[in-house]
């Protein structure tokens, strides 16, 4: 389980006042990433981050994570689904970018991967921790998603104030760093990395042992370090994106709340980029640099501005103050790259649709990544359930209208038999994939394209399961069961398939696999 962080604490009086069924286009011949997630590698353009063609994208992400814990792998991986499937899940939901927090522990000589099912997974088992992110890393490609690396940690054992400790120290952070970047090199999967999570603060001003910003302590000035391990990734990997997360108090240190001495505005760890305006950060290669932020709900941690008479009208001057005036003044990117909840406290999704709100939608907006896919953060949860499968729909609801898909969809993949439909309006193809099976039960996607010429508005997809075979939980639709037949409908904020278009539903079920799901029709017209 991800550590998180004991939060400082009060914002300045200053800054007080300043998922469902995913429809994705069809699978083409258009180059890699031409969707949502664009062509070639990234560079920014003022506040737009670009592709190759100068077009402007956005990354609508997720984290899933694991590789910066003792498991020194993704987590997940002990489930009853596979790793495939998993991505699979993730781009069929929407999230066209993965944010991949390790740890340098994962990265030492003789690095062992641990909590692997071998019989979900037995294709990873035996590799090491960077061989199975290489393949994730592949098929994430194929599916049209982006990769975002995270040094999320300089050991396993929990987070730093500082990007480096005794054990680890700046020299690792920048080798390690180094070593990623050329071994990606050529691949326009991987994007960039964020150079340290959540640099925060350590001790109590006057006395500040932490991450500062502007200080001018080599030390500890986070923006100088960004500096030296951003310059020395883009000499390894010049195509790269480097991500610089704030800080939580400019100074480095925690408010003293019990002296007289006005306190500095104090934010999330990682989250606080209110003198990046002022003090910039310099890179050899211009076009490359993203800042990054974190925020969280009140169930994560009771911030001070949670409880202002103004909630939530309040909130956007916040965002603005801390980070968000970089993008509204063009200055540079912003990629929230973390936020999350159990929204367990009413106030939780009122603050996640503000938040989503003031990201914007469309490639205007803002980019994001989720915290998180796992659902065993402790203190946000995930998207999906314990089972790795079931999806939060209330979480998944909010963020769905902002999410752009990426342009491989998330069907599965390989090259199922498919023949056209009767003609007309409703004719379509399909293709069914068992992504895994085990003594018991089963789980599956089925996948179908609307080849006609006129929308199906709402869309319902209908297929049989094998005698004796019962549905346990889908995604992707609203299942329901006769028999041996299985009908999704549309959900109400995704009803239409549009001509070329296609949709994705998965699922498990107890029962045999064999035969597998047959018989699949579109609004009741017959999909070979």
């Amino acid at each position: 389980m991800r550590s998180k962080r004991s939060l400082a604490v009060l914002l300045a009086t200053a800054l007080a006042a300043a998922l469902a069924a995913v429809v994705v286009p069809a699978l083409s011949s258009a180059p890699a990433h031409a969707a949502g997630t664009g062509t070639g590698y990234l560079s920014t353009s003022g506040a737009r981050i670009v592709d190759a063609t100068g077009t402007a994208i956005r990354m609508t992400g997720i984290n899933w994570f694991g590789m910066e814990t003792d498991n020194k792998t993704f987590h997940g991986l002990w489930a009853q689904v596979t790793w495939r499937s998993q991505v699979d899940h993730m781009a069929q939901l929407g999230y066209n970018t993965l944010r991949i927090p390790y740890s340098d522990d994962a990265l030492k000589p003789g690095a062992v991967a641990t909590g692997i099912n071998d019989y979900t997974n037995p294709d990873l088992v035996g590799l090491s921790p960077l061989q199975i992110l290489d393949k994730v890393i592949d098929y994430a490609g194929d599916k049209g998603m982006r990769v975002i690396l995270d040094r999320h940690r300089p050991t396993s054992a929990g987070q730093s104030a500082l990007w480096y400790t005794a054990a680890t120290p700046e020299s690792t952070w920048i080798a390690n760093m180094t070593m990623l970047a050329r071994r990606y090199a050529g691949d326009t999967t991987v994007v960039g990395i964020d150079l340290h999570n959540e640099p925060h603060a350590e001790g109590t001003e006057p006395n500040a042992t932490g991450s500062c910003w502007g200080c001018g302590d080599p030390a500890r000035d986070w923006r100088l370090a960004a500096e030296r391990g951003g310059n020395a990734v883009l000499a390894a990997n010049p195509n790269w994106l480097i991500v610089v997360e704030g800080v939580s108090c400019p100074s480095g240190g925690n408010p003293n709340v019990w002296d007289e001495i006005p306190d500095e505005p104090c934010g999330w760890w990682g989250g606080n980029l209110s003198k990046a305006g002022q003090d910039p950060v310099r890179l050899s290669k211009p076009g490359k640099l993203v800042y990054s932020a974190h925020d969280y709900a009140i169930s994560v941690y009771h911030q001070s501005w949670f409880d202002d008479p103004a909630f939530p009208a309040n909130l956007p001057g916040i965002w603005d103050g801390f980070w968000g005036y970089l993008f509204k003044n063009n200055t540079a990117p912003v990629l929230l790259g973390e936020f999350g909840s159990t929204l367990q406290d009413p106030r939780d999704a009122v603050w996640l649709r503000e938040l989503l709100r003031y990201l914007g939608s469309g490639t205007s907006g803002q980019s994001f990544t989720y915290w998180s896919w796992n659902p065993n953060s402790g203190d946000t949860g995930g998207i999906v359930g314990d089972d790795w499968v079931t999806v939060n729909q209330a979480k998944q609801s909010i963020l769905q209208p902002y999410l752009i898909p990426p342009a491989g969809g998330g069907g599965p993949t390989g090259s199922p038999t498919t023949s056209p439909a009767p003609g007309g309006p409703g004719s379509c193809t399909a293709a069914v994939r068992i992504d895994n099976s085990w003594q018991g039960g089963f789980q599956a996607a089925v996948s179908v394209t609307n080849t006609g010429s006129t929308a199906a508005n709402p869309w319902s997809v209908s297929f049989t399961l094998p005698a004796g075979a019962t549905v346990q939980s889908g995604w992707n639709g609203d299942f329901s069961q006769s028999g041996t037949t299985v009908t999704v409908t549309a959900p109400a904020h995704n009803r239409s398939l549009a001509p070329g278009a296609s949709a994705s539903v998965g699922f498990t079920s107890t029962g045999s696999s064999t035969p597998p799901p047959g018989s699949v029709r579109l609004n009741g017209a017959a999909c070979t």
